[in-house]
C-alpha cells in the first residue's frame, strides 16, 4: 500500500461520523460509554467500507487498532472471529475457484451448455443459466464463476449477442447464488450470524435448498426472458456457437488428468457438504479436507493459495467486523436499536408483514451504498435480523428471506458485488443498460419472492 491508496478527505468523513456518533448525541441510559464508543467505531468503519478512505483490509486494520488502543475492546475480543468457520471457509472456497480456472474445467463445463442449448440467444441464455446453477456448489464463488467461467465463454461469441448475455447471465447468476447454500461465500456468512443470534437448523444445506429453490427456479426461469424484451440482443439466433462450442471441446480433449483429480477432490467435498452434518463433518472441515486433497493430488500447490492475496485479506477484514458485530450484540447495542424499531413499527400499527416488507426494502436499497455483498452482510445483516425478528417474524423465515435478499442485489449496479465488475469490466454492456437492469429485475424479483416465495414458505411452514 503507498500513499495514492490512501483518499485523505474520505477518511476525514469516515472518521467525522465516527466522532459525531460518539459526542454529538447523549449515550443511550440502556447503554454503558464503552457500548456507545463501540458503535461509533463500528459506524466509522462501515462508512470506510463505503467511502474506501483505504483498503478494505488496511481500513479495517487501523480500525481494530483504534479499538483495542482506546481499551473499547480487548484484542482478543477484536479478532474473536478469526477462528470462525464460516470466515475460513470462505477463504478455503477461494481457493477451489482457483483450482476450477487453473485446470480448465469450469470452460469445459461452460462449453458443454452452449453447444447443447446455442442454437438461437435465448436458448443460449437458459444453457448458460443451467451452467451456472450446475457450477454453483462446486465453484462457491460468484464472482469466480463470472471471470473465470462464463465471461470468456460469452466473450468468444458473436459481439451482437454479447450486452443481451452479459446482463441476462449478472441478473440471473445472483439468483443461482441464492439456490444453494454453498453457491457464495456470503450465504455461509449470513447463516453463521442467524446461528450467533440462536436460530436453529436441522440440515442447514438442505433447509435452505428447500426453501429457495421454487422462488429460485421461477425467477431463473422468468430472468432471461423478461431481459429478452426489455433488452433484446442484436442477434436472435447463434446457429454458430454450437459449432464453435464443439470445435473449443475438440481442442480441449479427453478430460485431462488434473480436471479428473478436481473432480475426484470436489465430489468428496461437495458430498461431505450434503451429509457431513449425519457424521459430524462441518461444512469448514469438509472443506478443507476437500482442498487437503487438491493439495495432495497436485491439482493445486500451497503457491496457488498463497497468490489468493484477496482470500487472505478477507480473512482479516471480515474477522475484525464480525468480531466487532458480536460485540455489539453482546453489550446491548443491537437489542437497543432493534427495540427502538420495533416500537416504532408498533406505533405505526404495522402487524409483523408489513414491517417484514419495510425491513426487506429498507435493507435492499441500502445497498446502493455498499461495494460488496460481504461487507453488507457484516454491517446490516445482523442489526436487520434482530429487527425482523423483534417485529413478530417467525426466526427461521427471517433468516432464509434475508440471506435470499443478500444474493438478489448483487447486479443492483456495476460496484454492487465482485461479479458485477467483472461483467461490466468485459466492456460489453454499458453503464445505463446495467443499471437499468438492476432496478427492473429488482422490481420483477422482489414480486416473485414476495408472492411464490411467500407461498412456497407458507406451505413448508415457515409462518
Amino acid at each position: 500500500m503507498d500513499a495514492n491508496d490512501i483518499d485523505y478527505k474520505m477518511m476525514a468523513l469516515s472518521v467525522a461520523v465516527g466522532l459525531a456518533v460518539r459526542f454529538a448525541f447523549p449515550v443511550p441510559e440502556t447503554l454503558t460509554p464503552r457500548a456507545w464508543t463501540l458503535f461509533a467505531i463500528f459506524a466509522s468503519t462501515v462508512t470506510g467500507l463505503v467511502a474506501k478512505p483505504a483498503p478494505v483490509g488496511a481500513w479495517a486494520f487501523m480500525a481494530l487498532t483504534f479499538t483495542v488502543a482506546t481499551e473499547t475492546l480487548t484484542f482478543q475480543e477484536g479478532l474473536a472471529a478469526l477462528t470462525n468457520e464460516v470466515i475460513w471457509l470462505i477463504v478455503v472456497a477461494t481457493f477451489f475457484a482457483r483450482a476450477f480456472i487453473k485446470t480448465g474445467f469450469g470452460d469445459r463445463l461452460g462449453l458443454l451448455f452452449v453447444k447443447a442449448f446455442g442454437h438461437t440467444t435465448l436458448r443460449l441464455a437458459y444453457g448458460l443459466q443451467t451452467a451456472e446453477a450446475v457450477l454453483s456448489p462446486a465453484m462457491p464463488s460468484t464472482t469466480a464463476r463470472a471471470a473465470g467461467v462464463f465471461v470468456p465463454v460469452i466473450n468468444s461469441l458473436d459481439v451482437r449477442t454479447r450486452a443481451y448475455l452479459m446482463g441476462q447471465q449478472l441478473q440471473g447468476g445472483n439468483v443461482t447464488s441464492a439456490l444453494l447454500l454453498s453457491a457464495a461465500a456470503q450465504n455461509f456468512l449470513c447463516m453463521q450470524i442467524a446461528q450467533a443470534q440462536g436460530i436453529v437448523f436441522e440440515n442447514l444445506f438442505l433447509e435452505w435448498f428447500i426453501a429457495s429453490s421454487v422462488p429460485c427456479v421461477v425467477s431463473m426461469l422468468v430472468t432471461p426472458l423478461i431481459i429478452y424484451v426489455v433488452d433484446p440482443p442484436g442477434l436472435k439466433e447463434t446457429p454458430e456457437a454450437p459449432v464453435a462450442a464443439t470445435k473449443a471441446l475438440r481442442e480441449m480433449g479427453p478430460l485431462r488428468d488434473q480436471e479428473s483429480k478436481m473432480v475426484v477432490g470436489l465430489g468428496v467435498t461437495v458430498a461431505l457438504w450434503i451429509f457431513g452434518s449425519q457424521i459430524g463433518v462441518s461444512a469448514a472441515l469438509a472443506a478443507m479436507i476437500g482442498l487437503s486433497i487438491l493439495i495432495c493430488l497436485g491439482v493445486l500447490t500451497w503457491n496457488d493459495a498463497l497468490e489468493q492475496k484477496g482470500a487472505w485479506d478477507t480473512l482479516l477484514w471480515f474477522s475484525i467486523l464480525i468480531s466487532m458485530s458480536g460485540q455489539l450484540n453482546t453489550l446491548g447495542v443491537v437489542g437497543h436499536f432493534s427495540s427502538i424499531v420495533s416500537g416504532a413499527l408498533a406505533a405505526a400499527n404495522f402487524g409483523w408483514p408489513q414491517a417484514f416488507a419495510a425491513l426487506h426494502f429498507g435493507y435492499f436499497i441500502m445497498h446502493y451504498f455498499f461495494a460488496s455483498q460481504s461487507a453488507h452482510v457484516g454491517a446490516l445483516y445482523p442489526a436487520f435480523l434482530s429487527m425482523l425478528i423483534a417485529s413478530g417474524t417467525p426466526p427461521m423465515l427471517a433468516a432464509f428471506s434475508l440471506a435470499f435478499n443478500t444474493n438478489l442485489f448483487g447486479g443492483l449496479t456495476h460496484y454492487a458485488s465482485g461479479q458485477s465488475a467483472v461483467f461490466f469490466g468485459s466492456g460489453a454492456i454499458s453503464l445505463p443498460t446495467l443499471w437499468k437492469q438492476g432496478a427492473y429485475m429488482s422490481v420483477v424479483n422482489f414480486a416473485i419472492f414476495g408472492t411464490v416465495g411467500m407461498a412456497w414458505w407458507r406451505v413448508l411452514g415457515l409462518w
